[in-house]
């Protein structure tokens, strides 16, 4: 009887509502810390409250180091104070310790609809387990809440199943086995069944990706790391069945020497979640939980690069020769501009093409050197030109493939091949004799620096006797101003 007429009082506050004009407080919200000092088998909770609105979205609850997260409560508290009512609701996160000792809880902050709070965290100690105190035989259940379980019922604790997945962490490499120098694109993935992502979630990644990544990494290689991106899943087919697929770290390896790469077992650990055998509406029916993933080694022969008289000094890789002139008409004593350029996939930062010992009445000078990268779909590739100038001091044709050449090792082949220039421009006009380097017509700041530059040679250590000149000026001015600071005092 008396619950029916608090219920018929809690209604009849809620169809009159307050006075009107009347505005009830804005709304406010805490975070309530649980006690400090708890034993093992309790657990420890931290709760927010809010007055005065309802709840419309708050973040998650810290995760804290020692603990795992078991389920949330929430609690609305409604009180009627001369005919004005407020509601206070309570969300209350439950924590289990995993052993006895000392905790740190950090600061941390929390937001419910759109108010920032703060707590200043705690140290919490986690005593040895006690056993339930049995209940006095002579204290009688209070009424009221012997009505609220004939409502509502008792909480019952809720029992957790681990579902099977079928994850699994691999390295995967492109290739079976290399040559020196041949790139090998190596990927760390993780791999989970599309229905697995409600049970399993990345945990504390930042922190463990560098210790992978040192383990995998080799010392006998050159290597181009792919640029950091974030970890999205992929669907891929594993065996002719769906997953999705997570690149967690990829590059492009090029061996140096004929040692083998070896990459050993590494093991990632991740969150999986329990689930309730008998989901309950209002609770979150999982229980958090770790599991660990390792894969399996793996190994990439090398093989060495068939014999050849500069085996050491070839680069090895797929490329394209690709060449240019600056100009379509040639003369005697004008500069113009050849570009020897490779396009392929390659270690293209290996391939060195030196400036050739030119013959009689030909001057080449340079070359500049320019270099692109493209890192795309797991492959490495790009494009690198030499860039190199030439004066002709005699007229006829001028055979570029005597001295612009590169012997690559071709992997997909194995075998050897030549890069040689096809152009062979036409030199006019007459013969001219060797000078200095003239400016390039086409360049007024370089055709004036030359003209009034001074021919005469100047010492090696001119800029030193400089210096040292200077330095003597400049101690002789600070004892001068030092003398005449003195005569002053005086």
């Amino acid at each position: 009887m008396r619950l029916f007429i608090l219920l018929l009082c809690l209604l009849w506050a809620g169809n009159v509502g307050p006075a009107a004009g009347q505005s009830g407080p804005a709304p406010s919200a805490d975070i309530v810390l649980g006690p400090a000092a708890f034993p093992l088998n309790e657990y420890y909770t931290i709760s927010f409250r809010l007055r005065g609105a309802p709840l419309e979205r708050y973040s998650a609850f810290p995760d804290l180091e020692g603990f795992k997260k078991s389920g949330k409560s929430s609690t609305t508290t409604t009180r009627i104070v001369n005919g004005q009512t407020s509601t206070e609701l309570t969300i209350t996160q439950r924590y289990a310790a995993f052993a006895e000792g000392s905790f740190e809880l950090k600061p941390f902050g929390m937001t419910v609809n759109g108010l920032e709070l703060k707590s200043a965290g705690a140290t919490l100690k986690v005593g040895p387990q006690q056993a339930a105190p049995a209940p006095a035989p002579s204290a009688a259940p209070l009424q009221g809440l012997g009505l609220l379980d004939q409502l509502f019922g008792k909480p019952k604790p809720q029992d957790y199943v681990e579902p099977q997945d079928a994850a699994f962490l691999a390295v995967v490499t492109d290739k079976p086995r290399v040559f020196v120098g041949e790139g090998v694109h190596v990927g760390l993935y993780f791999y989970l069944r599309p229905e697995d992502q409600s049970v399993l979630n990345f945990y504390n990644f930042a922190s463990q990706l560098p210790g992978i990544i040192r383990q995998l990494r080799q010392r006998t290689v050159w290597e181009e790391s792919f640029d950091e991106q974030e970890v999205l899943p992929e669907a891929v087919q594993v065996g002719g069945k769906p997953f999705l697929r997570y690149r967690l770290w990829e590059a492009e390896l090029y061996p140096l020497n004929a040692e083998p790469l070896t990459f050993p077992p590494v093991e990632l650990q991740m969150l999986k979640y329990k689930v309730a055998r008998k989901p309950a509406e209002g609770l979150d029916n999982r229980l958090e939980g770790y599991k660990t993933y390792r894969s399996a080694a793996r190994s990439v022969p090398v093989l060495p690069l068939p014999p050849h008289p500069l085996r050491d000094q070839v680069p090895v890789g797929n490329y394209e020769l690709k060449e240019f002139l600056d100009r379509t008409t040639f003369r005697t004593g004008r500069t113009f501009a050849y570009t020897f350029g490779l396009e392929g996939e390659g270690n293209l930062a290996a391939v060195n093409l030196a400036a050739p010992s030119p013959p009689a009445g030909l001057e080449v000078f340079g070359p500049e050197v320019q270099q692109t990268l493209t890192r795309q779909n797991g492959r490495v590739g790009g494009r690198k030109s030499f860039r190199f100038r030439l004066v002709a001091r005699q007229p006829g044709p001028l055979r570029l493939d005597t001295l612009f050449q590169l012997i690559v090792f071709n992997p997909a082949t194995a075998r050897y091949d030549t890069l040689r220039s096809r152009l062979r421009p036409r030199v006019q006009g007459p013969e001219r004799p060797a000078t200095v380097l003239r400016a390039n017509p086409t360049d007024p700041f370089y055709r004036d620096a030359l003209r009034d530059a001074d021919p005469v040679p100047q010492p090696r250590d001119v800029y030193r006797d400089v210096r040292r000149y200077a330095n003597l000026f400049l101690g002789a001015l600070l004892a001068f101003a030092l003398f005449g600071w003195w005569r002053a005092r005086r």
